[in-house]
Order: structure tokens, then C-alpha cells, then sequence
């Protein structure tokens, strides 16, 4: 049993002030894989202690010192590979392959794409006779989730710490073994004490500690909307900026003339992680006149999704990160069989021959309506509904038809349609034909999906505060 029950504060590891240890389980086995401690308001404070006295100086490091150091970081992170793929592995369930390429790759990915846009970041620029400045904003509580640990850690401590900011981190208490490894891995870079802490704990203990906190002077949250509204509400009070980024419901728009694998692609793209991520395109819009083959292919590629053991190789899906998850998702498979879905594939309960750990069927729903569950919420599991739409004005309406607005997908050989549509879509991004966004673009989204972007230059913004000087102009 691993046993990892102590928080990273001003640059010491400490014993919480008073136990509360929280069992941490392998999905894949539902077995105790370590043992963490819950922290509470003393544990809190302390971190915002340390975050707060180490602002002065950490924001006023040279630039190529905060990089110097990031740099570094970067280092121990790509030498330390399997290291945070193994706690990956085990804390939420992502196979190996998944967990040592994707799972990993994301953080370095996004480190490089702040790098890059660092490049040609302003901190002092000139507006007529006045000079304007972007400074750090001060001391950040970021609240990071469990399906992509360390894509949302890098999205978050990164930037920060490049523009000067100093942070209290408190990683998802379900996935935590990850972010201990990286405050590990800060502490060998040789960060300042205070400028990097990390509290483990709840939602409802530290993080609504850090939310309502009056030395916190931003709150970066990942996560469900329901969460991130409570979030919003705690962090009232103090008026500290918030940033959102919540849940998805995308559609993938596939017109009769798109490509021969839109579908395919749809659908692998669909139960990536196990479905576990909030931009995944769980919606299938399909053109009727090409609906029937799509269901057809959309089966076919489901079926042909392997589910197996997160400790073998192969690129294989593994289960859902818990019982409560696994427990939601077959809720919502019986909800789209009662309310008279066509179930295409998979359906309830664990795949075949498999009788241990939250593993869920890769499962497909036809002539989905608006009006079903399925349709609308967040299943956040290997789960598509597709339906049918007869003109590109309804494709647009149904697309739209939804509170969320993240990522929306558009399939067609026609570059005048595919912009026509992609501009009409209420979503912070739009991904056209299997294309990803370059390292850098701003991720993101409208509505309950929630607000400010992440990645390069926007993500360095982000933890900015704007200053105008006048009567200093530049030299």
C-alpha cells in the first residue's frame, strides 16, 4: 500500500494537522492501491500562508529565472515518465499505453505550447502616452480533476508560474497520486518554498476552503458544473476572479458528404479515456439520407473497441475512475433503453468475461430525440447517442440545442459549409474533419460549459491583472 498521506507546504512535506486518511482505490480492481490525508481549514490556511508570503518575491523574479526553473521542471518530468504514468494507471484507470503517452504527453504538450507563446507575450506595451502592464494576479487555488490530471495540472501551474503567480493546488481526492508525484517533481526543480503548495482534500472541505479564501486572489477550477457553480458562490464573497472550465455535450455534425471515416472516428473519439472527457463528441448528427449507414458503421466501430486491463499494452480502453461513476453510467444506459433509444451496442452492465473493476461496454443509442435524457445530460462514460437532422439549419439548431457549450465537431468535404456552420455553432471550439487545434489554441467554452481559456498566450492572460500607467510613456 502506497502511503502518501503527507501535503507539499512551503517547500516541506508535512503532516496534515490532524488525521483524516482517505483510501485511494484502483479502478481496475477495486482494491486499495494508497492511502492519502484529507486536509481541512488549518491545512488550507497554512498553504495560503505560504503562497501569499512567497508572492513579493516570486513575482518580482526575472522572467528567465521563472523559465529557467520551468525548464527544469520539464526535465524531471520527461525522465520521470513512468513514474506519473504508473500513478495514472492506478488512481483512474487509464491503461498504460494511455497513461504513458496521452495521460503524460498532455502536460509536456502544453508546457511547450506556453513556452512558444511566452515568446511573444507582453507584459509592457505602449498605448498612445500610456504604458500598460500585465502583472500577476497573486496568490491561485486551483481545484483539478480526475480524468485528466495532468493536462489540467500543466494547463493550470504552468502559466502561473511563468507570469508570477504563486498557488495552492488541490488535486481531485479520488486521483491524487499523480499531482504528488508533481509536487515532487517541483520540489527537485527547485522552486522558492511557498511559491508551489498542494493540500489534498474534498470538494466541500478544501476546496470550498480555497474558494472562499480572502488571501486567494483567483480560483481555477476543472470540473462538473454543479461544482463549478458552487465554486462561483463560495468565491462571492471575496470577489476573486474565477475561471471555468465545466462540462460538454458535443455534437459531431456528419454531413452525407463527409469522409468514409468520420464515423469511425466519431466514435473512437467518443469512448476515448472511457468517455471520461467533458470535450468528447457524445452527440452524432447525422444527415438522414446517410443515417442508416452511419448507424451501421457507428456499431461496427463500437463493437471493435477493446476493453481490458489497465496493466497490459495495447490501445485497449480501461474502466470508469469509480463505483459512483460506474453506477451513473449504467443509470443512464437503463434511462436510454426506458425512454425508448435503439440500443445499437453494448448496454448495462461489465463486458463479457469481465467480472471485477468499473469497466463499462462501449455502447451506442439510435433515434435519440431531443427530449431524452440521454440527449442532454453529461454521461461522461463510453456512451453515444446519435439522431438524424434533414437540412443544415436544423443540423445548427440541434447542435445548439443544449446548456453546454464546448466542443462542437462538423464532418464534411465542403470548406464553404464546414466555416458556414462552424460559425453559427455556440461553442468556445469547433474541430472540422478529425483536426486538432494547434498547441496554444484556447480551450474553452460558452455557456455551463464555462468561462476563460486555457493553453498559451490566453492561458498565460488568464492569471494576469491589467495595469495602465499614464504619463510613463515607453522609452
Amino acid at each position: 500500500m502506497i502511503d502518501k498521506r503527507k501535503f507539499y507546504i512551503n517547500g516541506q512535506w508535512v503532516e496534515p494537522v490532524e488525521a483524516n486518511d482517505l483510501h485511494v482505490i484502483d479502478p481496475a480492481t477495486e482494491e486499495h492501491c494508497a492511502v492519502i490525508s484529507i486536509g481541512d481549514q488549518a491545512d488550507t490556511d497554512a498553504a495560503v500562508a505560504a503562497a501569499r508570503a512567497a508572492f513579493p518575491a516570486w513575482a518580482d523574479t526575472p522572467l528567465e529565472e521563472r523559465v529557467a526553473l520551468v525548464k527544469k521542471l520539464r526535465e524531471i518530468y520527461v525522465a520521470r515518465r513512468a513514474d506519473m504514468a504508473e500513478a495514472m494507471r492506478a488512481e483512474m484507470g487509464a491503461p498504460l499505453d494511455l497513461a504513458s503517452n496521452n495521460q503524460w504527453g498532455a502536460g509536456v504538450w502544453h508546457l511547450d505550447g506556453f513556452l512558444e507563446a511566452l515568446e511573444s507575450f507582453e507584459f509592457e506595451y505602449a498605448m498612445g502616452e500610456d504604458r500598460m502592464r500585465k502583472e500577476p494576479i497573486g496568490v491561485c487555488g486551483m481545484i483539478t480533476p480526475w480524468n485528466w490530471p495532468m493536462n489540467q495540472v500543466f494547463l493550470k501551474a504552468i502559466p502561473a508560474l511563468l507570469v508570477g503567480c504563486t498557488m495552492v493546488l488541490k488535486p481531485s481526492e479520488i486521483a491524487p497520486l499523480s499531482s504528488i508525484v508533481f509536487a515532487e517533481m517541483m520540489d527537485e526543480a527547485g522552486f522558492p518554498a511557498g511559491v508551489f503548495n498542494m493540500v489534498n482534500g474534498d470538494g466541500v472541505g478544501v476546496g470550498s476552503q480555497l474558494s472562499a479564501h480572502p488571501d486567494v486572489d483567483m480560483i481555477s477550477f476543472t470540473g462538473s458544473t454543479r461544482a463549478g457553480i458552487a465554486i462561483s458562490k463560495a468565491a462571492a464573497d471575496t470577489l476573486k476572479r474565477v475561471s471555468l472550465e465545466l462540462g460538454g455535450k458535443g455534437a459531431n455534425v456528419i454531413f452525407a458528404d463527409a469522409d468514409e471515416k468520420a464515423v469511425k472516428r466519431g466514435v473512437i473519439h467518443c469512448m476515448q479515456n472511457s468517455g471520461q472527457s467533458c470535450n468528447a463528441p457524445t452527440r452524432m448528427m447525422v444527415e438522414s439520407s446517410f443515417y442508416a449507414a452511419a448507424v451501421d458503421q457507428a456499431k461496427a466501430a463500437a463493437e471493435a473497441v477493446q476493453v481490458g486491463p489497465t496493466t497490459e499494452a495495447g490501445r485497449h480502453i480501461g474502466p470508469v475512475v469509480s463505483e459512483l461513476q460506474f453506477n451513473k453510467i449504467q443509470s443512464l444506459i437503463e434511462t436510454g433503453i426506458k425512454e425508448g433509444a435503439t440500443l445499437v451496442a453494448g448496454g448495462l452492465g461489465r463486458p463479457e468475461r469481465v467480472n471485477k473493476g468499473y469497466y463499462v461496454r462501449p455502447t451506442v443509442f439510435a433515434d435519440v430525440t431531443p427530449e431524452m435524457t440521454i440527449y442532454r445530460e453529461e454521461i461522461f462514460g463510453p456512451v453515444l447517442a446519435m439522431s438524424s437532422f434533414d437540412s443544415e439549419a436544423q443540423a445548427v439548431q440541434m447542435a445548439n440545442d443544449t446548456v453546454y457549450g464546448l466542443t462542437n465537431y462538423i464532418q464534411t468535404q465542403d470548406d464553404d459549409k464546414r466555416l458556414r456552420v462552424a460559425r453559427q455553432l455556440r461553442s468556445g471550439m469547433v474541430e472540422t474533419n478529425g483536426v486538432g487545434r494547434v498547441n496554444g489554441s484556447p480551450f474553452g467554452g460558452y455557456g455551463q460549459s464555462g468561462n476563460g481559456r486555457e493553453g498559451g498566450g490566453w492561458g498565460l492572460e488568464e492569471f494576469c491583472e491589467t495595469k495602465a500607467i499614464s504619463g510613463v510613456p515607453m522609452g
